[in-house]
Protein backbone atom coordinates (compact mmCIF):
# COMPACT_ATOMS: atom_id res chain seq x y z
CA UNK A 1 0.00 0.00 0.00
CA UNK A 2 1.25 3.84 -0.69
CA UNK A 3 2.14 5.70 1.85
CA UNK A 4 0.03 8.53 2.87
CA UNK A 5 0.25 12.05 1.56
CA UNK A 6 0.29 14.77 4.64
CA UNK A 7 -3.53 16.24 3.90
CA UNK A 8 -4.42 13.06 2.53
CA UNK A 9 -3.48 11.83 6.40
CA UNK A 10 -4.83 15.05 7.75
CA UNK A 11 -8.05 14.79 5.74
CA UNK A 12 -8.95 10.79 6.71
CA UNK A 13 -8.47 11.65 10.36
CA UNK A 14 -10.38 14.92 10.50
CA UNK A 15 -13.36 12.20 9.47
CA UNK A 16 -12.76 9.16 11.99
CA UNK A 17 -13.46 8.39 15.73
CA UNK A 18 -10.71 7.92 17.84
CA UNK A 19 -10.86 4.20 16.66
CA UNK A 20 -9.64 5.08 13.16
CA UNK A 21 -13.51 4.37 11.82
CA UNK A 22 -15.04 7.05 10.36
CA UNK A 23 -18.82 6.99 11.80
CA UNK A 24 -19.61 9.84 9.44
CA UNK A 25 -23.74 11.09 8.72
CA UNK A 26 -24.39 11.95 5.12
CA UNK A 27 -26.77 15.23 4.67
CA UNK A 28 -25.63 16.18 0.70
CA UNK A 29 -29.13 14.95 -0.72
CA UNK A 30 -30.47 17.68 -3.46
CA UNK A 31 -33.35 16.78 -5.97
CA UNK A 32 -34.41 13.66 -3.91
CA UNK A 33 -34.85 15.67 -0.67
CA UNK A 34 -36.58 18.53 -2.48
CA UNK A 35 -38.74 16.40 -4.20
CA UNK A 36 -39.60 14.29 -0.70
CA UNK A 37 -40.44 17.52 1.33
CA UNK A 38 -42.39 18.70 -1.64
CA UNK A 39 -44.66 15.67 -1.83
CA UNK A 40 -44.90 15.75 2.30
CA UNK A 41 -46.28 19.11 2.21
CA UNK A 42 -48.01 19.23 -0.77
CA UNK A 43 -46.43 22.38 -1.63
CA UNK A 44 -43.72 23.46 -3.12
CA UNK A 45 -39.94 23.38 -1.06
CA UNK A 46 -36.75 25.56 -2.05
CA UNK A 47 -33.60 25.87 -1.34
CA UNK A 48 -34.67 27.68 1.52
CA UNK A 49 -35.78 24.49 3.08
CA UNK A 50 -32.99 22.69 1.70
CA UNK A 51 -30.54 24.85 3.85
CA UNK A 52 -32.58 24.77 7.03
CA UNK A 53 -33.37 21.34 7.20
CA UNK A 54 -29.29 20.80 6.66
CA UNK A 55 -28.47 22.73 9.35
CA UNK A 56 -30.98 20.94 11.58
CA UNK A 57 -29.28 18.19 10.67
CA UNK A 58 -26.30 18.75 11.27
CA UNK A 59 -26.31 20.49 14.27
CA UNK A 60 -28.13 17.54 16.05
CA UNK A 61 -26.32 14.57 14.46
CA UNK A 62 -22.42 15.78 14.38
CA UNK A 63 -22.76 15.20 18.00
CA UNK A 64 -22.93 11.70 17.37
CA UNK A 65 -20.96 11.44 13.90
CA UNK A 66 -17.36 11.70 13.20
CA UNK A 67 -18.15 13.56 10.13
CA UNK A 68 -20.95 15.10 7.82
CA UNK A 69 -21.18 14.92 4.43
CA UNK A 70 -22.69 17.54 2.69
CA UNK A 71 -23.27 19.73 -0.84
CA UNK A 72 -21.52 23.00 -1.95
CA UNK A 73 -25.04 23.71 -3.58
CA UNK A 74 -27.07 23.60 0.41
CA UNK A 75 -25.16 22.58 2.82
CA UNK A 76 -22.49 25.53 3.28
CA UNK A 77 -24.54 27.29 6.40
CA UNK A 78 -25.27 23.72 7.75
CA UNK A 79 -21.39 23.34 7.54
CA UNK A 80 -20.93 25.89 10.13
CA UNK A 81 -22.99 24.27 12.74
CA UNK A 82 -20.86 20.59 12.78
CA UNK A 83 -19.42 20.27 16.08
CA UNK A 84 -16.39 20.57 15.33
CA UNK A 85 -16.18 17.42 13.07
CA UNK A 86 -15.11 16.70 9.63
CA UNK A 87 -16.53 17.95 6.78
CA UNK A 88 -16.60 16.32 3.20
CA UNK A 89 -18.18 17.85 0.37
CA UNK A 90 -19.79 16.67 -2.75
CA UNK A 91 -18.59 17.39 -6.35
CA UNK A 92 -20.88 15.97 -8.64
CA UNK A 93 -24.08 17.32 -9.44
CA UNK A 94 -27.71 15.78 -8.08
CA UNK A 95 -29.22 12.93 -9.75
CA UNK A 96 -28.37 11.98 -13.63
CA UNK A 97 -29.75 12.98 -17.18
CA UNK A 98 -32.34 9.99 -17.96
CA UNK A 99 -32.44 11.08 -21.28
CA UNK A 100 -29.11 9.95 -22.05
CA UNK A 101 -28.19 6.17 -21.44
CA UNK A 102 -25.19 5.23 -19.19
CA UNK A 103 -26.53 7.63 -15.89
CA UNK A 104 -23.44 9.78 -16.92
CA UNK A 105 -21.83 11.27 -14.24
CA UNK A 106 -21.09 15.74 -14.43
CA UNK A 107 -19.29 17.98 -11.81
CA UNK A 108 -21.02 20.90 -10.29
CA UNK A 109 -20.02 24.05 -12.55
CA UNK A 110 -18.45 26.59 -10.45
CA UNK A 111 -16.64 24.02 -7.92
CA UNK A 112 -13.26 22.61 -7.93
CA UNK A 113 -11.02 20.30 -5.71
CA UNK A 114 -9.39 24.10 -5.03
CA UNK A 115 -12.69 25.84 -4.22
CA UNK A 116 -14.02 22.81 -2.21
CA UNK A 117 -10.85 22.94 0.18
CA UNK A 118 -11.00 26.58 0.31
CA UNK A 119 -14.89 26.06 1.96
CA UNK A 120 -13.65 23.95 4.86
CA UNK A 121 -13.61 20.20 3.17
CA UNK A 122 -11.54 17.39 4.34
CA UNK A 123 -12.45 14.94 2.27
CA UNK A 124 -14.35 15.47 -1.30
CA UNK A 125 -16.70 12.85 -1.96
CA UNK A 126 -18.15 11.73 -5.43
CA UNK A 127 -21.22 10.05 -6.63
CA UNK A 128 -20.83 7.70 -9.81
CA UNK A 129 -23.65 5.26 -11.05
CA UNK A 130 -21.74 2.04 -11.90
CA UNK A 131 -22.00 -1.50 -13.25
CA UNK A 132 -19.44 -3.72 -14.50
CA UNK A 133 -22.02 -4.81 -16.81
CA UNK A 134 -22.50 -1.53 -19.12
CA UNK A 135 -21.41 -1.22 -22.29
CA UNK A 136 -17.68 -0.67 -22.48
CA UNK A 137 -17.42 3.08 -23.85
CA UNK A 138 -20.23 4.16 -21.61
CA UNK A 139 -17.72 2.74 -18.47
CA UNK A 140 -14.60 4.12 -20.63
CA UNK A 141 -15.95 7.67 -20.21
CA UNK A 142 -16.68 6.99 -16.32
CA UNK A 143 -13.55 5.99 -15.81
CA UNK A 144 -12.04 8.28 -17.64
CA UNK A 145 -13.75 10.10 -15.74
CA UNK A 146 -12.54 9.66 -12.13
CA UNK A 147 -8.99 9.36 -13.03
CA UNK A 148 -9.25 13.14 -13.69
CA UNK A 149 -11.00 13.35 -10.16
CA UNK A 150 -8.66 11.36 -8.37
CA UNK A 151 -5.75 13.54 -10.27
CA UNK A 152 -7.16 16.85 -8.81
CA UNK A 153 -7.17 15.54 -5.14
CA UNK A 154 -3.45 14.12 -5.58
CA UNK A 155 -2.85 17.48 -6.75
CA UNK A 156 -4.83 19.04 -3.97
CA UNK A 157 -3.72 16.51 -1.45
CA UNK A 158 -7.09 15.80 -0.25
CA UNK A 159 -8.86 12.04 0.28
CA UNK A 160 -11.22 10.99 -2.43
CA UNK A 161 -14.39 9.29 -1.39
CA UNK A 162 -15.69 7.44 -4.49
CA UNK A 163 -19.24 6.29 -3.69
CA UNK A 164 -20.50 4.26 -6.57
CA UNK A 165 -24.37 2.91 -6.74
CA UNK A 166 -25.21 -0.04 -9.06
CA UNK A 167 -28.09 -0.44 -11.40
CA UNK A 168 -29.71 -2.45 -14.02
CA UNK A 169 -27.69 -2.01 -17.68
CA UNK A 170 -30.45 -3.57 -19.44
CA UNK A 171 -32.84 -0.87 -17.43
CA UNK A 172 -34.83 -3.65 -15.11
CA UNK A 173 -36.15 -3.03 -12.05
CA UNK A 174 -33.28 -2.46 -9.05
CA UNK A 175 -35.72 -3.42 -6.61
CA UNK A 176 -36.75 -7.04 -8.26
CA UNK A 177 -35.47 -10.39 -7.27
CA UNK A 178 -33.42 -10.83 -10.38
CA UNK A 179 -31.75 -7.61 -9.84
CA UNK A 180 -30.91 -8.99 -6.19
CA UNK A 181 -28.87 -11.87 -7.62
CA UNK A 182 -27.12 -9.93 -10.03
CA UNK A 183 -26.21 -7.49 -7.21
CA UNK A 184 -23.37 -8.86 -5.39
CA UNK A 185 -21.13 -8.91 -9.25
CA UNK A 186 -22.42 -5.58 -9.66
CA UNK A 187 -20.53 -4.31 -6.59
CA UNK A 188 -17.51 -6.31 -6.24
CA UNK A 189 -16.64 -5.33 -9.98
CA UNK A 190 -17.00 -1.75 -9.16
CA UNK A 191 -14.42 -2.48 -5.94
CA UNK A 192 -12.27 -4.12 -8.12
CA UNK A 193 -12.33 -1.74 -11.11
CA UNK A 194 -11.62 1.54 -8.73
CA UNK A 195 -9.58 -0.17 -6.13
CA UNK A 196 -6.89 0.56 -8.79
CA UNK A 197 -4.04 2.75 -8.49
CA UNK A 198 -4.84 4.42 -11.32
CA UNK A 199 -7.55 6.50 -9.43
CA UNK A 200 -6.19 7.46 -6.46
CA UNK A 201 -9.12 6.52 -4.32
CA UNK A 202 -8.56 6.71 -1.26
CA UNK A 203 -12.14 5.14 0.66
CA UNK A 204 -14.40 3.13 -1.30
CA UNK A 205 -17.87 4.14 -0.24
CA UNK A 206 -20.07 1.35 -1.38
CA UNK A 207 -23.08 -0.34 -1.37
CA UNK A 208 -23.17 -3.86 0.81
CA UNK A 209 -23.27 -6.48 -1.72
CA UNK A 210 -26.87 -8.06 -1.14
CA UNK A 211 -30.17 -7.02 -1.13
CA UNK A 212 -31.23 -7.45 2.35
CA UNK A 213 -35.23 -8.52 1.79
CA UNK A 214 -33.83 -11.39 -0.19
CA UNK A 215 -31.62 -12.93 2.63
CA UNK A 216 -33.89 -15.83 3.94
CA UNK A 217 -33.22 -15.90 7.66
CA UNK A 218 -32.89 -12.57 8.30
CA UNK A 219 -35.69 -9.90 9.89
CA UNK A 220 -35.86 -8.05 6.60
CA UNK A 221 -36.77 -11.05 4.46
CA UNK A 222 -39.29 -10.29 2.79
CA UNK A 223 -40.20 -14.18 1.38
CA UNK A 224 -38.57 -13.99 -2.32
CA UNK A 225 -35.14 -15.51 -1.69
CA UNK A 226 -32.42 -14.55 -3.54
CA UNK A 227 -29.80 -16.44 -1.22
CA UNK A 228 -29.32 -18.34 2.21
CA UNK A 229 -27.72 -16.56 5.11
CA UNK A 230 -24.50 -18.48 4.20
CA UNK A 231 -24.21 -17.14 0.28
CA UNK A 232 -25.06 -13.28 2.08
CA UNK A 233 -22.20 -13.86 4.77
CA UNK A 234 -19.46 -15.03 1.45
CA UNK A 235 -20.76 -11.99 -0.82
CA UNK A 236 -19.88 -9.91 2.32
CA UNK A 237 -15.79 -11.56 1.90
CA UNK A 238 -16.31 -12.08 -1.34
CA UNK A 239 -16.72 -8.61 -2.24
CA UNK A 240 -13.95 -7.43 0.43
CA UNK A 241 -11.82 -9.44 -1.40
CA UNK A 242 -11.55 -7.24 -4.41
CA UNK A 243 -9.74 -4.02 -3.22
CA UNK A 244 -7.28 -3.30 -0.49
CA UNK A 245 -8.59 0.30 -0.11
CA UNK A 246 -9.84 1.14 2.86
CA UNK A 247 -14.21 0.73 2.35
CA UNK A 248 -17.28 2.11 4.07
CA UNK A 249 -20.64 0.75 3.56
CA UNK A 250 -23.48 3.68 2.55
CA UNK A 251 -27.22 3.21 3.84
CA UNK A 252 -28.78 3.42 0.59
CA UNK A 253 -31.99 4.52 2.13
CA UNK A 254 -33.37 1.73 3.91
CA UNK A 255 -34.69 1.96 6.73
CA UNK A 256 -33.10 2.17 10.12
CA UNK A 257 -33.63 -1.15 11.46
CA UNK A 258 -33.00 -2.81 8.25
CA UNK A 259 -29.56 -1.13 7.58
CA UNK A 260 -28.39 -1.87 11.54
CA UNK A 261 -29.38 -5.56 10.81
CA UNK A 262 -27.00 -5.55 7.71
CA UNK A 263 -24.15 -4.48 9.64
CA UNK A 264 -24.61 -6.94 12.07
CA UNK A 265 -24.64 -9.10 8.67
CA UNK A 266 -21.41 -7.65 7.58
CA UNK A 267 -19.73 -7.87 11.42
CA UNK A 268 -20.85 -11.60 11.38
CA UNK A 269 -19.06 -12.36 8.03
CA UNK A 270 -15.57 -11.13 9.19
CA UNK A 271 -15.47 -8.20 6.99
CA UNK A 272 -12.73 -5.75 8.06
CA UNK A 273 -15.01 -2.72 6.44
CA UNK A 274 -13.86 0.89 7.73
CA UNK A 275 -17.27 2.68 8.78
CA UNK A 276 -20.43 4.11 7.43
CA UNK A 277 -21.82 7.23 5.59
CA UNK A 278 -25.31 7.00 6.57
CA UNK A 279 -27.66 9.49 5.51
CA UNK A 280 -31.69 8.41 4.87
CA UNK A 281 -31.25 5.13 7.48
CA UNK A 282 -30.94 8.44 10.31
CA UNK A 283 -33.38 11.26 9.42
CA UNK A 284 -35.52 9.95 6.37
CA UNK A 285 -38.76 9.56 8.56
CA UNK A 286 -38.25 13.24 10.07
CA UNK A 287 -39.08 14.44 6.20
CA UNK A 288 -42.72 14.35 7.05
CA UNK A 289 -42.03 15.78 10.64
CA UNK A 290 -40.37 18.94 9.11
CA UNK A 291 -42.66 19.26 5.76
CA UNK A 292 -46.04 19.22 7.77
CA UNK A 293 -44.96 20.86 11.21
CA UNK A 294 -41.91 23.07 10.72
CA UNK A 295 -38.11 23.42 12.01
CA UNK A 296 -38.80 23.70 15.89
CA UNK A 297 -40.70 20.23 15.28
CA UNK A 298 -38.30 18.45 13.59
CA UNK A 299 -35.46 19.54 15.68
CA UNK A 300 -37.15 18.32 18.20
CA UNK A 301 -37.56 14.90 16.40
CA UNK A 302 -34.13 14.64 15.43
CA UNK A 303 -33.05 15.63 19.38
CA UNK A 304 -35.12 12.32 20.25
CA UNK A 305 -35.30 9.44 16.96
CA UNK A 306 -32.74 10.79 15.19
CA UNK A 307 -30.38 10.16 18.26
CA UNK A 308 -31.98 7.13 18.49
CA UNK A 309 -31.49 5.95 14.98
CA UNK A 310 -27.64 7.36 14.63
CA UNK A 311 -26.28 5.41 18.06
CA UNK A 312 -28.51 2.11 17.20
CA UNK A 313 -25.79 2.72 13.33
CA UNK A 314 -22.74 3.73 16.30
CA UNK A 315 -23.51 0.11 18.15
CA UNK A 316 -23.49 -1.50 14.96
CA UNK A 317 -19.98 -0.03 13.88
CA UNK A 318 -18.69 -1.88 17.08
CA UNK A 319 -18.08 -4.46 14.45
CA UNK A 320 -16.02 -2.15 11.84
CA UNK A 321 -12.25 -1.85 11.77
CA UNK A 322 -10.01 0.93 12.11
CA UNK A 323 -8.65 1.81 7.85
CA UNK A 324 -5.20 2.33 9.29
CA UNK A 325 -4.85 -1.82 9.30
CA UNK A 326 -5.56 -0.86 5.32
CA UNK A 327 -1.43 0.56 5.44
CA UNK A 328 -0.05 -2.20 7.63
CA UNK A 329 0.04 -0.27 11.23
CA UNK A 330 -1.25 -0.90 13.82
CA UNK A 331 -1.99 2.65 15.04
CA UNK A 332 -2.32 6.00 13.29
CA UNK A 333 0.50 7.71 14.97
CA UNK A 334 2.40 5.27 12.94
CA UNK A 335 1.21 6.76 9.79
CA UNK A 336 2.86 10.27 10.86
Amino acid sequence: MSKLTPGKLAGLKAVSDSRGVIAAAAMDQRGSLQKSLAKERGAEADGHDLEVFKTLVTEVLTRHASAILLDPEYGLPASKHRNGKGLLLAYEKTGYDSQTPGRLPDLLDVWSVRRLKEAGADCIKILLYYTPFEKSHINDHKQAWIERIGDECLAHDIPFFLEFVGYDAEGGDEKSLAYAKKKPEIVSGAMAEFGKARYNVDVLKVEVPIAMEFVEGTKAFKGEKAYTRAEALQHFRDAESMTHKPFIYLSAGVSNPVFIETLELAGESGTKFNGVLCGRATWKDGIAVYARQGADAFKHWLETVGVENINNVNEGLKAASPWYLKFGVKSMDELG
